[in-house]
């Protein structure tokens, strides 16, 4: 007698409350992550700071990623998921309330430290939710799980830059120092955090299964270790998705973070529209994620990965020049090439690593250092050069990104 197949569900009823809650966090964090980018140029007109200088704003959310990756991974292991998302909106919290008292002293080294213990925060939610939202429910459709939660992350940052321009940049007149609208927006940021805290400390999350073991065997829900022997930094596929997603990163913090400039000196965009047109780039980025899926049914990964990058070399050559429209419409479609890079280096970069799968990811996760330390180079460019010009650095991460989705992605035996 044949046994009839049933596709697995998306989740199961008893998840529902938990995943919705989970969701929530991917969004959360695209908010605070893209927000930063409006909170770099309003720092610049405030706090009179040069663009390298106001870099600083995403070396400290970051950088955090760096030092918070590992210990919030253990944290998650010894406490559970839960545990781990308390702790991380606790630190998100926390270091919004900072802001206060940061604003209140007109220190751009006390903002340093808010933002990097909010840093903490998000990197602590990033690295529990991915698992976390894999875990509610059946392994097979553990994937199109993430990619719903991450749609949800392209969402939020397009309602970072949205936000972040009406409170910061709507009613801020040229040459004010005042910080209000800053202490105003964090606090409120704060106090819903602290209650979505609250309200999922209520929350009885049902046994979650480990993501990576299934109990069906297939060769799909199974990552098969093709050379047992091997330790993990003998895959060279692997160090080289670590390597890639740290150019990766760099690229993307880059980009973001002088895209208000951008809009501001090369097109002569007020501020707040400059901002406002921040919510289409990230708009590109969610359609480009559509689109990229769509297509990965007809065209291997690594190959849209390599195309993908080809077309932002193309796009920041045309940014770099100046020429306006032609130029700012490119500028726009880096982030439609963007797009798909993160997880598509994540997924090359863990085949076949079997028992080495888990360990494997937090180091790629930690390729999202390069975001700290590339604003800084992108802003002294733009310092000396001009912020059209800054754009053609990132060229150096898409040649990187290039390579590894045409050649050493492959998993060698």
């Amino acid at each position: 007698m044949n046994q009839i197949k049933t596709k697995p569900a998306f989740t199961e009823k008893k998840f529902l409350v938990t995943i919705i809650f989970v969701t929530s966090l991917f969004m959360l964090w695209g908010v605070a992550i893209t927000m930063a980018d409006a909170l770099n140029k309003h720092f610049q007109s405030v706090l009179s700071l040069s663009k390298s200088q106001s870099a600083f704003v995403q070396f400290a959310i970051f950088g955090a990623y760096a030092v918070m990756g590992i210990p919030a991974g253990l944290f998650m292991k010894r406490f559970g998921y839960k545990n781990g998302v308390l702790l991380g909106l606790s630190l998100f919290a926390l270091g919004a309330f900072l802001f206060v008292p940061a604003a209140n002293a007109s220190s751009f080294g006390f903002f340093g430290i808010a933002l990097f213990i909010l840093g903490c925060g998000l990197s602590t939610l990033e690295t529990v939710a991915h698992p976390f939202v894999a875990a509610l429910g059946d392994q097979r459709t553990s994937d199109q799980r993430i990619n719903f939660a991450q749609s949800f992350n392209a969402v939020g940052a397009m309602l970072g830059p949205a936000i972040g321009g009406y409170f910061l940049f709507r009613t801020h007149v040229a040459g004010s120092t005042d910080l209000t609208s800053v202490k105003v927006l964090y606090l409120a940021i704060g106090i819903v955090i602290a209650l979505i805290a609250v309200s999922f400390s209520f929350v009885r999350v049902p046994q979650t299964t480990d993501p990576h073991v299934s109990a069906v065997v297939d060769e799909e829900a199974v990552n098969i270790d093709t050379a047992p022997g091997k330790k993990l930094f003998e895959h060279k596929h692997f160090v080289w998705a670590v390597v890639a997603q740290f150019f990766n990163v760099a690229a993307q913090s880059g980009t973001w973070a002088f895209f208000i400039n951008y809009g501001h000196e090369i097109m002569g965009f007020s501020e707040l529209k400059s901002s406002n047109y921040m919510v289409l780039f990230m708009g590109m980025m969610l359609t480009g994620r559509f689109a990229g899926t769509f297509l990965m049914r007809v065209i291997a990964p690594n190959k849209l990965l390599a195309a993908f990058a080809t077309g932002n070399i193309l796009m920041c050559i045309i940014v770099a020049q100046g020429l306006g429209w032609p130029s700012y419409i490119a500028l726009l479609m880096v982030n439609f090439f963007f797009s798909i890079m993160f997880p598509t280096i994540f997924s090359l970069g863990l085949k076949n690593l079997g028992r080495h799968t888990q360990q494997a990811a937090s180091f790629i996760s930690m390729g999202v250092v390069g975001g700290a330390f590339f604003p800084f180079l992108m802003g002294a460019a733009a310092d000396e050069f001009g912020v059209a010009q800054a754009y053609y650095l990132p060229i150096i991460c898409y040649v990187v990104i290039f390579l590894f989705g045409k050649k050493f992605y492959k998993v060698s035996h």
